[in-house]
């Protein structure tokens, strides 16, 4: 028979499953019948896991075993499987409890798919909404040049890699998802360039001063651009993208020695984005033909960008790209002859 102290949680409108220390099912709710289409009778006994899924993450169950095992409450969410085989995700507090008789643990879980209000994404399934929308936009605004779409697609592939390489060897602490962030906002650095005129953007000769001060107008237009844009959105799936994507629109022509533009920032007064996006930038731009100027090669390129460690760039960040061409990781990025 469970423990008595147990009995006021069966009782509760949320589904509950309570086990013992090895993870076996010792008794269930009616609410979690109706939801898994197990009867109690059926499952008690058996292991917790009875509902689980591919679905759910390995490091889910690896956060959930190491912080219940340290006599914690873990919370999470789990993609499980009904006895219908039906998928259904639940938002689920696990509780360790030890009493006279033994550890137990009393989990208490919400479906989501049935709640009165809000929709459940997956990370996964959010993570590839938000860089596959904001790509459409950055393409979508910059597509009077043919070649752009090619040159948006290696900086984001890039600055993907740069950013989990500069972290990991620098040993940042920045998380999965601000990594994330970051890589999929570097698609939208140029997107303020979608108001400068042609003639002037696309001019084969040197620019005149005024010119140039117009090219320079491009980071705060572009800012412009996508709050105006994000505001009409006006959702909490973006939030933090437009933070990241404001900071590397606006700040990757700033320069590690302060004489960039459109602010005249210095060092690490730079969103660390910027300096990411600002590194990969000039090289694909170096290594791939333009109307103003020829294709370097990666060598070339490679040494323009070392020339101006401590000057234009971020001398650790530089370091971090050369370990990516020591690993062979840029000659897939560096456009053809």
């Amino acid at each position: 028979m469970i423990n008595p102290v147990f009995q006021p949680f069966l009782k509760l409108g949320d589904a509950v499953i309570i086990t013992d220390a090895d993870h076996r099912i010792l008794a269930v709710n009616r609410t979690y019948e109706t939801i898994t289409g197990y009867l109690e009778d059926e499952i008690v006994g058996k292991k917790a896991g009875i509902l689980r899924t591919v679905y759910t993450p390995e490091e889910t169950f690896a956060s959930m075993k190491q912080t219940i095992r340290a006599g914690k409450t873990w919370s999470g969410v789990f993609t499980n499987q009904k006895r219908s085989a039906e998928l259904w995700h639940s938002s689920i507090t696990i509780t360790p409890f030890e009493l006279d008789d033994g550890v137990f643990y009393v989990g208490i879980f919400r479906e989501l798919e049935r709640l009165n209000r809000g929709f459940y994404l997956a990370e996964e399934r959010v993570d590839s909404i938000q860089k596959s929308l904001l790509r459409v936009l950055a393409v979508s605004c910059e597509i009077r040049d043919p070649g752009i779409e090619s040159h948006l697609n290696r900086v984001q592939k890039l600055s993907e890699l740069l950013v989990a390489r500069h972290n990991e060897r620098m040993e940042l602490g920045l998380s999965a998802a601000r990594i994330a962030r970051i890589g999929h906002s570097s698609i939208l650095h140029d997107i303020g360039k979608s108001a400068i005129p042609e003639g002037i953007l696309y001019k084969p000769g040197p620019l005149a001063d005024y010119e140039r001060k117009i090219i320079e107008m491009h980071p705060l237009i572009g800012v412009d651009i996508v709050s105006k844009i994000f505001a009409e959105l006006d959702d909490d799936l973006f939030e933090h993208e437009l933070a990241t994507a404001k900071n590397i629109i606006l700040y990757h022509h700033e320069r590690w020695d302060g004489l960039g533009y459109p602010h005249g920032l210095s060092e690490t007064k730079i969103p660390v984005e910027a300096r990411i996006v600002s590194v990969v930038d000039v090289f694909d731009a170096l290594t791939s033909k333009r109307a103003y100027k020829e294709k370097w090669t990666t060598v070339a390129a490679l040494q323009y960008l070392d020339e101006q460690k401590g000057a234009q760039f971020d001398p650790d960040i530089v370091d971090s790209f050369f370990t990516l061409h020591e690993d062979g990781l840029l000659s897939s990025y560096v456009e053809p002859r």
